[in-house]
């Protein structure tokens, strides 16, 4: 059974970063695409962006430029990078993980491909 953990968010002002991490067990993280996805009140889950197979990895448009994703299999470990936030990336951000190998940058930003789920961690960015 895989196992996610978030972790690494927090209250930042507009402009400043965050680098949350998802801790991984139970499966070794090259065998495994992940994914990262966010909730706000009131709103539906949207997905962030993923890193699959070798060095996939895909964006949502709203992130592209600001948020970079990385894995670090030594540690099992993914990353998001958040640089620039804005009030608009305030969220829960949950990490998410299959053993399906994702190629395509569409099933990559597809919640439903992915069968595990971390608890997820707030992220609020004051204007």
């Amino acid at each position: 059974q895989v196992q996610l953990a978030e972790s690494g968010g927090g209250l930042v002002q507009a402009g400043g970063s965050l680098r949350l991490s998802c801790v991984v067990s139970g499966r070794t993280l090259s065998n495994l695409s992940m994914g990262w996805f966010r909730q706000a009140p009131g709103k539906e889950r949207e997905s962030v962006g993923g890193a699959a197979w070798q060095s996939i990895t895909a964006y949502a448009e709203s992130v592209k430029g600001r948020f970079t994703i990385s894995r670090d299999n030594a540690k099992n470990t993914v990353y998001l990078q958040m640089n620039s936030l804005k009030p608009e990336d305030t969220a829960v951000y949950y990490c998410a993980a299959t053993s399906r190998t994702l190629l395509a940058s569409r099933a990559i930003l597809q919640a439903t491909e992915y069968d595990y789920w971390g608890q997820g961690t707030q992220v609020t960015v004051s204007s």
